[in-house]
């Protein structure tokens, strides 16, 4: 009995430190740095306004194709030094043909459908200017995003900026829009801590840069191009920094089941991503970044979702030792544990008959998010998650947006 509960009390640990702890830690590091006077942010050349390509995948993307280019050519940039550039594979729903009515626009088209990392890899053979800027052909940017992301550049350790993924929201949201909304609120807090500290760990698909120097191609079926890339641009001794004031936004996911595909994708992706980033964990060699990475998204993806499931048996067990009723510790925590997912279920009911109850949201897009992971898992095992991902569908978009 001994054994399990030391057990019990390891995992509860590594539980509460991927979820909260690490966050805790983490602003407790930052205010000692800027006690110490050391978080102060550089400044560099206010001058430096280099030519950036603003690079798009695309496929099918006609839909948004006519809003998405507008929305790139409006945005507060001098437009001889912003080259937009379109990559589109397999599209054949007319996007092409669409794009080159655009006189501002260069497209790569390919009619085979390799997926989108072929597609960038492709597509970067391309781009000659020093700054190359990622987003989805779905996403609309804020005016002064160019500006934000470059600014942060004028730091020659900064290989890769960041920007900030907003979703969409409304009075009525879904399961889906609430838990995606405030999951992004929390993490993008995450990385400004994470920045300050030192760097970002992966940077988010809908709005990143990296310095095109440091590109480096990654294997066609790698399904998290966007964090694999970032990454291997920091694994060159460079950090990945993050502006929230350079924002893509974005619809949430129209209902539950969209998100429970997109999240396991994720997830296929980022158990891929720690079998291929292996090197990143030796500590010794990469320090603070290893540090960050392991506590920030390794046992997200691995230990913490099968603790979570082991820790249940376990406690049941220590507090039927102890007395189910006594309300001792593990009795409460037993019950705490029952009442969480108990929250979890109603909130799937309750979604399931349209009926917006945000609190129950909570736990029950928690619950979501560790089963994708063992979902994920075994898509890849198996190895037949598609790297040709078809998007999750979108709610419709309304005026207001959360981080």
């Amino acid at each position: 009995m001994e054994a399990l509960k030391v057990f019990f009390w390891m995992a509860l640990f590594i539980i509460f430190y991927s979820y909260l702890g690490y966050g805790i830690l983490l602003f407790g590091l930052i205010m000692l740095r800027r006690l110490f006077g050391l978080g102060k942010k550089y400044e560099g050349n206010e001058d430096y306004e280099p030519e950036v390509t603003l690079f798009v995948t695309a496929y099918n993307e006609k839909d948004y194709l006519e809003e998405k280019v507008n929305n790139s050519s409006s945005l507060n940039y001098p437009r001889e030094k912003l080259t937009q550039l379109w990559v589109t594979d397999g599209s054949n729903d007319g996007t092409p043909e669409l794009l080159k009515k655009y006189k501002d626009v260069k497209v790569l088209h390919k009619p085979e459908r390799n997926g989108k990392i072929a597609a960038m890899n492709r597509g970067m053979k391309h781009v000659t200017t020093p700054i190359v800027i990622f987003s989805d052909g779905n996403t609309s940017l804020g005016k002064e995003s160019v500006q934000e992301i470059v600014r942060l550049f004028r730091n020659p350790k900064v290989g890769c900026v960041s920007g900030e993924k907003r979703i969409y929201s409304k009075e009525a949201d879904n399961a889906a829009g609430a838990g995606e909304g405030m999951y992004w609120k929390y993490e993008s807090q995450l990385k400004k801590w994470d920045a300050e500290l030192y760097s970002v760990v992966g940077a988010a698909g809908e709005l990143f840069a990296i310095r095109t120097e440091l590109w480096q191609e990654v294997e066609k079926d790698t399904l998290l191009d966007d964090f694999m890339i970032s990454l291997k641009v920091a694994m060159q001794g460079r950090t990945i920094q993050y502006n929230p004031e350079a924002y893509a936004i974005e619809n949430a996911s129209a209902n539950v089941k969209e998100e429970l595909k997109r999240k396991i994708r994720i997830s296929a992706g980022g158990i891929q991503s720690v079998v291929r980033l292996a090197p990143l964990l030796n500590f010794f060699k990469y320090g603070t970044l290893s540090f960050q990475y392991i506590s920030h998204r390794v046992l997200r993806w691995t230990l913490t979702p099968l603790l979570l499931l082991l820790i249940i048996p376990v406690n049941l067990v220590l507090a039927l030792d102890e007395g189910l009723w006594s309300f001792g510790p593990f009795s409460l925590l037993f019950w705490g544990q029952v009442l969480f997912y108990v929250a979890a279920l109603v909130g799937w009911f309750l979604e399931n008959r349209q009926i917006r109850l945000k609190l129950l949201f909570i736990p029950y897009y928690f619950f979501m998010m560790n089963l994708s992971v063992f979902l994920g898992f075994g898509r890849y095992v198996k190895g037949n998650q598609s790297v040709n991902w078809e998007r999750a569908k979108r709610g419709g978009n309304t005026a207001e947006a959360v981080a």
